[in-house]
């Protein structure tokens, strides 16, 4: 089997490739980064595609608060389509968050979805992850509640989990085969967004205060307590964001 994995040199694909060649898989890795493929303009993406049995787009926009997102996702994911049908790619696998149909209103989750209809209306087999927010992704959340010295943050329910866990699960959805559908995968745990910010800011001694403030936004998008929590009968991550953190604070 071989896999092209786009988007190879971030924090989900470089764990992504390393999974697929301890399981034997032939792996192309490609990034701008890397060897200069470029998902946007085409450059260099049918020669990285040609001969895969399947393509993992786990690219992502540079920003989130503008529509800059929207034309990266639109001309990223027709291109890779394009490509992967060319090569006659019989999976296509995809990265996506958990709560994208419920926040479209944010610039960044419309595109998004936007994404992912694209991929369903190309009629090739696929297979999209809807994944949780990743444990190396809580200090920007938090960030986004920046209010003077402190955060604002609604109590709404979130199960964050690992990058690890979400690249393994890719590795998984990537070497079997492809469902026509989406598949969703969560942390074991579930915390209120408000609590995760103060463990995250104890745990590095950070003394700045959380207010829970349930009219918070997060990336626009006015929150219900389970629009960021995935569907019943999603997969579940094995690591706790406890011993996340121990073992962050450790390397």
């Amino acid at each position: 089997m071989k896999i092209t994995v786009m988007g190879a040199s971030g924090r989900i694909g470089t764990r992504l490739v390393e999974n697929l060649r301890q399981a034997g898989i032939e792996v192309i890795t490609a990034s701008p980064s890397l060897g200069g493929i470029n998902s946007v303009t085409g450059e260099g993406l049918r020669s990285a595609i040609a001969g895969a049995d399947v393509v993992i787009d786990v690219t992502n926009a540079a920003s989130f608060g503008d529509n800059s997102a929207l034309a990266f996702f639109k001309a990223s994911t027709r291109n890779l389509l394009a490509a992967s049908a060319e090569a006659g790619v019989r999976h296509y696998v995809a990265l996506s968050v958990v709560g994208t149909p419920r926040l479209v209103e944010s610039d960044y989750f419309h595109a998004k979805m936007v994404q992912e209809n694209l991929i369903r209306a190309a009629r090739r087999p696929y297979t999209i992850l809807h994944s949780t927010q990743f444990f190396e992704f809580i200090s920007g959340v938090i960030e986004m509640g920046a209010d003077g010295d402190g955060f604002r943050l609604p109590s709404a329910s979130i199960r964050p989990i690992a990058a690890d866990n979400v690249a393994e699960m890719l590795a998984q959805l990537a070497m079997g085969t492809a469902v026509n559908d989406t598949i969703e995968i969560g942390g074991p745990e579930q915390f209120g967004l408000d609590e995760i910010a103060r463990m995250h800011l104890a745990a590095n001694a950070d003394t700045r205060q959380v207010i829970t403030d349930s009219s918070a936004r997060y990336y626009g998008v006015e929150l219900n307590d389970d629009t960021l929590l995935p569907l019943a009968g999603a997969k579940m991550g094995s690591l706790r964001y406890a011993d996340w953190l121990n073992r962050s604070a450790s390397t």
